[in-house]
């Protein structure tokens, strides 16, 4: 079975990943509502819609001014989008005041903590992961289908990790500390394009020699 070491060693060297986001945003704050969004949907069908959302709303107050049915109407081929405008429209009235009134919004350093950014509206603890991983290089793992997928197939965490919050608490155990930043990007990216849940491309994946669960 290919251990977490074998994996991040092999992976992204041989498939020369771009280890990043494949979330289109442009600053702090479009990159949390992107997140939000991509919530049960694809970063693919997030992508479709940030673009023009982004160019009229890419602030809390632009966001505000847009108002919620505004939102809707660029999201609403968003799975869930009523809940998300609702969501999102709270989180930028929480940050409105940081607003300085140019496009390159910031988060300010309280929200570099974990427990404060799930503070906000529409920010669980997957979210809340992702944000800090992304924009300030933090050792957390958001913990979503593919990577909840791949560390039970490769019997990195057994049944019993049944939640998120368990497999990333046994992921940050078993995985050595020096992966831990660019554990999402790379098991999100695997996952989706290489070990795919159905009819995984065994054929083209570098780490095939170690893996005994091809067909699982």
């Amino acid at each position: 079975m290919i251990t977490p070491r074998q994996f991040f060693e092999i992976v992204p060297k041989n498939l020369n990943m771009d280890i990043r986001s494949e979330l289109y945003s442009t600053n702090d704050f479009t990159f949390a509502v992107a997140v939000i969004l991509s919530a049960q949907a694809t970063d693919k069908k997030v992508n479709e819609v940030t673009p023009a959302l982004f160019r009229v709303a890419g602030t809390p107050r632009k966001m505000l001014e847009l108002g919620q049915d505004g939102l809707k109407k660029h999201i609403r081929v968003i799975s869930f989008f009523n809940n998300k405008a609702k969501n999102i429209i709270a989180l930028a009235e929480k940050l409105v005041e940081y607003d300085d009134g140019t496009d390159n919004w910031v988060f300010p350093k309280k929200y570099h903590k974990r427990d404060e950014l799930m503070k906000l509206p529409g920010v669980g603890q997957k979210t809340a992961n992702v944000i800090m991983n992304v924009l300030w290089n933090a050792p957390n793992i958001g913990v979503d289908t593919h990577v909840f997928r791949l560390a039970h197939r490769y019997g990195w965490v057994d049944d019993n990790a049944n939640t998120p919050d368990k497999v990333e608490n046994e992921l940050l155990k078993k995985i050595p500390k020096k992966y831990h930043n660019i554990v999402n990007h790379v098991m999100v990216l695997f996952g989706r394009y290489t070990c795919t849940a159905l009819r995984p491309k065994c054929a083209n994946c570098p780490i095939a020699g170690y893996c005994d669960c091809r067909h699982n």
